[in-house]
């Protein structure tokens, strides 16, 4: 059978998935590698191990008459090669947080407001514009033979086809493209003083960006661009809502839209002519991970969560802020932290884990209500990542959000969009509409309770003067 296949090159490994051309998942491989983390703060890889580990995660499925090949991974990874395209230094991730003092930097030298004009977004940490900085501060002798500049799924790109190029969604979560134009941004990498020959050249998703072996290879995406494809989020109706170790909130827009002051990030879609918003909070389902690892190690989630349900909405005035590694939307604070607020001598464990399931759904609500300032107005969400599996947790998220949240009938993540992309490339599908109508399905919504709706909603209210509140404690 024809096959298509997506390859998403995340933090944690490579996942390779075949795919049949009304959407069957046909074959799966999986294939890990380590993270590095040299000091506090940091996060780094070695690129040649993505590469080997997505040779290997190929060959393990095994399948013959591929008809296209998509690529998606983790964003804002900065690969820096030399004129040979060699790799100069491990790669530095998105979730490294060595770059404050380089954002603050590009704030200044660009000013807020028109950084935000041009790229859709602010500086943060996790973007590729700051690391290039950090290097020709830091590491000048690296920094001065960078050739070329790549971003980790487009560095297995050019290990498996020999061509340099990204996608204009991934490319929008560097800080140097002009994400209303979808191009690099000429005015942003001349103000950084870098040059703007080091960059890829930068394709439409679905595009045609090289070939292995007479296969077409579609340019791809991000990975939270190819996750909304493979739900079925093409443009503007029902939200993603992933509820992975980071929780997101992604609406596909009409047209380029950012919050001015940049709270939820503005990209190019992974459809042609099409942008996207979301919302990012960075310990979601990562949160009850911690709870679990620290407080009841080895415990299975599905104890953890039927001690939950004993306990009704609001778990008596315990609210916890997930806040365990900083924030990203809506606060932009890496100094942010975690806490519990309301404890009494009644609540347990199963009250803890309740608080933890409720204060995930508030800080996905703090991204809703950010994407209906932009005009965002859903009336149903696509729910995936690994939270979704919990029926309490998705109907708190349901009751918390206000809307019906849905499954699909294939949750395969970045992998199975990317598939989709190239499925596109490879002249199965006409367009990326075409194949979201060809391969995804929906399963019965999840829908909100009205009476916890009505105590959510002033619980909401509590979550939020809570921030403010104690975050000046963290100063002190």
């Amino acid at each position: 059978m024809t096959a298509l296949v997506g390859l998403d090159v995340g933090t944690t490994g490579v996942k390779a998935l075949a795919v049949s051309p009304d959407g069957e998942v046909l074959a799966r491989a999986e294939e890990g590698y380590p993270l590095a983390t040299p000091r506090p703060g940091w996060a780094e890889q070695d690129p040649e191990d993505w590469w080997r580990a997505a040779e290997t995660a190929l060959a393990g499925l095994g399948v013959g008459d591929v008809a296209g090949i998509g690529l998606s991974g983790q964003m804002h990874g900065l690969v820096v090669l030399d004129g040979n395209e060699r790799v100069l230094r491990p790669a530095i991730l998105w979730n490294d947080q060595r770059t404050a003092a380089e954002c603050a930097e590009i704030e200044e030298r660009i000013g807020l407001a028109r950084l935000v004009e041009l790229t859709g977004n602010r500086a943060l940490p996790g973007f590729t514009a700051p690391k290039l900085l950090w290097l020709r501060k830091h590491e000048p002798g690296v920094y001065g033979r960078i050739e070329h500049v790549l971003l980790p799924k487009d560095y297995v790109r050019l290990r498996l086809t020999g061509e340099r190029a990204t996608d204009v969604a991934d490319a929008s979560g560097t800080l140097l493209f002009d994400v209303a134009a979808r191009r690099w941004s000429e005015q942003i990498v001349e103000d950084l003083e870098l040059r703007p020959e080091i960059l890829p050249r930068a394709f439409e998703s679905p595009e045609v960006s090289a070939e292995k072996d007479g296969v077409s290879v579609a340019a791809g995406a991000g990975d939270q661009a190819a996750g909304a494809l493979g739900v079925g989020v093409v443009g503007p109706g029902p939200l993603s809502v992933v509820l992975g170790t980071s929780g997101v909130v992604f609406a596909a827009l009409p047209g380029f839209a950012a919050d001015p002051e940049a709270r939820v990030h503005a990209f190019c879609h992974a459809v042609p002519g099409g942008w996207h918003a979301m919302g990012v909070m960075l310990s979601a389902a990562g949160s009850l991970r911690w709870f679990r690892d620290t407080f009841a190690p080895g415990e299975r989630y599905e104890v953890l969560v039927a001690e939950a349900e004993r306990w009704g909405p609001g778990a008596e005035g315990l609210v916890f802020l997930p806040y365990l590694g900083g924030e990203r939307t809506p606060h932009a604070d890496p100094g942010a932290r975690g806490a519990f607020v309301g404890l009494s001598l009644r609540h347990d464990r199963g009250a803890l884990v309740r608080a933890v399931l409720e204060g995930v759904a508030y800080g996905l609500r703090d991204s809703l209500e950010l994407l209906r300032g932009l005009g965002v107005g859903p009336e149903v969400g696509r729910i995936s990542g690994g939270g979704a599996r919990s029926e309490l947790w998705v109907r708190i998220v349901a009751s918390v959000l206000g809307l019906p949240l849905e499954r699909t009938a294939v949750e395969e993540g970045a992998a199975y969009g990317a598939a989709l992309l190239g499925g596109v490339a490879g002249g199965v599908f006409a367009d990326v509409r075409e194949a979201v109508a060809a391969c995804v399905r929906v399963g019965e919504a999840v829908q909100p309770d009205a009476e916890w709706e009505k105590i959510y909603a002033a619980g909401y209210e509590r979550f939020r003067a809570l921030y403010p509140a104690l975050r000046p404690l963290e100063d002190g």
